[in-house]
């Protein structure tokens, strides 16, 4: 064999290591921290599967995290909810869905659960988290017992989790942390619902860099994976 072969065939094992251990931490409602694409958002997001965030989960992500804490949701479950895309809802000249990394944002809109206060404590937050997983199974398990007006009973808008859509075609049709957070959900049978929460240095403010996230991630015992594996895996 040759030398550069074994090394990719190493290098091949380990990305399979890496996604494995990802799905395995996602199916026990353990975060992950999943690394996008260097020529898209060059983000790592810790990622949760919706319905096992508590309070300690919302706290690890803005403590640890610091990013924005949103809940994607797939674009079955979200036609279910009658949720729009965020800029098509607005209208307003400020509206300008061309990021530089995508042909649109995933937001649709922000909302708070019904029983909760201010909606912004780690308790609320995670109380419409929950619920959002909760009622995304709902949609799952019979897609057609589930109206906006159910929805619109048990949530309201403005408030302070972003829901996000997930493109109809999933990976094959964008790959950012909402497609990549709900592939890992569907593949271990969890709602089709995850949190995600990007990680900001305190140091620069700006995006952690993926080695610092990586180093992050192996002083926490949590998996670190890349979006390019994922995609291998799950598309």
């Amino acid at each position: 064999m040759r030398a550069d072969a074994e090394v990719d065939g190493d290098a091949e094992r380990g990305s399979a290591d890496a996604v494995e251990r990802a799905l395995d931490a996602f199916r026990a409602g353990d975060p992950v921290c999943v690394h996008d694409f260097a020529d898209r958002e060059g983000e790592t997001d810790i990622v949760y599967p919706a319905g096992a965030v508590d309070e300690a989960a919302v706290a690890h992500m803005r403590n640890d995290a610091g990013g924005l804490i949103c809940v994607a949701v797939g674009d079955p479950v979200a036609d279910a909810f009658g949720l729009p895309f965020l800029a098509d809802a607005i209208d307003h000249p400020a509206v300008d869905d061309d990021p530089d990394y995508d042909d649109r944002s995933s937001f649709s809109l922000p909302v708070n659960h019904r029983e909760t206060f201010t909606g912004i404590t780690d308790e609320d937050r995670a109380r419409t988290i929950v619920e959002l997983a909760n009622a995304a199974a709902d949609v799952d398990a019979d897609p057609t017992g589930y109206a906006p007006e159910d929805f619109a009973a048990a949530f309201r808008a403005p408030g302070h989790v972003h829901v996000l859509r997930g493109d109809r075609d999933g990976l094959g049709g964008r790959t950012g942390h909402t497609e990549l957070g709900l592939a890992m959900a569907e593949a271990v049978g969890a709602a089709p619902a995850a949190v995600v929460c990007e990680m900001l240095d305190d140091e620069t403010g700006a995006a952690l860099t993926p080695e610092d996230a990586a180093a992050y991630a192996r002083r926490r015992d949590i998996p670190y994976v890349e979006g390019a594996d994922l995609v291998d895996a799950l598309e």
